[in-house]
């Protein structure tokens, strides 16, 4: 009799995985949310809106987009993070995911143990925009202003660890200029109390800032990243512009509640794919200053892994806290 107590064991838990099975083969039976952690007209709530339709399309299932902001995006993670792991609730982050952790005292959740990458979407350079009011006409006026003036000048940005906050912070980092901190609720509010006065400077990603540059409500100092953009070629990048060590970008990933099935899980990353290798969206994206940029899973733990190490160095080096 006991010869078969291990058989009966694989039998029982083959039973209980059942329904898991079943479940991811069927998957998905209803929309799918896609919880943002940033208002409305932030960079990743751009990214989403571009992406959801034809995902939905390659699901078969509604894409549906809730924004929940607050807390440099930690709110709306911590929400996918303690969601049911069947894959109907997922997120969009960025490289905040990686960032936040080195700089919050206390996590609402575990990024590796309490998460799953699903796929990147995409990489985004930020640009260095001004208030028209402010003199500086390029990014050797504005160090040269900061530091007449220490703590004077304030950039806004999308929240404490958002990719806004990261860009200026490593921007006061390598300029040595003393810059205050005024955290938003989302990229939006930032980039409106940019152009409002409110605070001097913002390093919003490209894709938000291109309208508001275009249409000469703000000036363009520089980009972010290492190549100048093609949307702008007339902008130099932040390095060109006399800091050389200076360069930032910003990825986005889909995450899901660890437990998500695999299936499920690859369901999701397999329609995310398809969804991204359409030209049409390409181009959409590519006019809106995103680069495609579609992974396996594997992949994007490890970039993930990558920058969490990354970021958490540059942040103790460099004494960045939260406001």
């Amino acid at each position: 009799m006991t010869s078969f107590v291990p058989a009966r064991r694989l039998l029982c838990s083959a039973l209980l995985m059942l329904p898991m099975v079943c479940a991811a083969q069927s998957y998905p039976e209803r929309p799918v949310k896609l919880i943002v952690p940033y208002a409305p007209g932030g960079s990743a709530d751009i990214a989403a809106r571009l992406i959801s339709d034809e995902w939905a399309k390659a699901l078969g299932q509604p894409v549906i987009i809730e924004n929940r902001s607050g807390a440099g995006g930690n709110i709306g993670v911590d929400v996918v993070s303690k969601s049911k792991p069947d894959g109907y609730t997922v997120g969009l982050q960025t490289v905040s995911l990686a960032i936040n952790p080195a700089l919050y005292a206390r996590m609402p959740y575990d990024t590796l143990k309490d998460l799953v990458p699903v796929g990147t979407v995409a990489t985004s350079q930020h640009m260095l925009v001004v208030n028209n009011d402010l003199p500086a006409k390029s990014v050797a006026d504005l160090v040269a202003a900061a530091k007449a003036a220490p703590g004077q000048l304030l950039y806004g940005s999308a929240g404490s660890g958002s990719t806004f906050h990261m860009a200026a912070e490593l921007f006061k980092s390598v300029s040595k200029a003393d810059i205050g901190h005024v955290p938003y609720r989302g990229g939006g509010p930032a980039m409106l109390d940019t152009i409002g006065g409110h605070v001097q400077m913002s390093f919003p990603v490209l894709s938000a800032a291109l309208p508001q540059v275009q249409g000469g409500k703000l000036r363009a100092l520089g980009v972010t990243g290492p190549k100048r953009s093609p949307l702008m070629p007339d902008v130099p990048t932040i390095a060109e512009a006399g800091l050389p060590a200076y360069s930032f970008e910003t990825w986005f990933m889909v995450i899901a509640p660890a437990g998500t099935p695999q299936a499920v899980v690859d369901k999701l990353n397999a329609t995310l794919n398809q969804a991204l290798a359409l030209p049409a969206l390409k181009e959409r994206m590519i006019k809106e200053a995103y680069d495609p940029a579609p992974s396996s899973p594997t992949e994007a733990k490890a970039l993930l892994v990558n920058d969490l190490e990354k970021w958490s160095k540059l942040i103790a080096a460099n004494g960045i806290k939260v406001d």
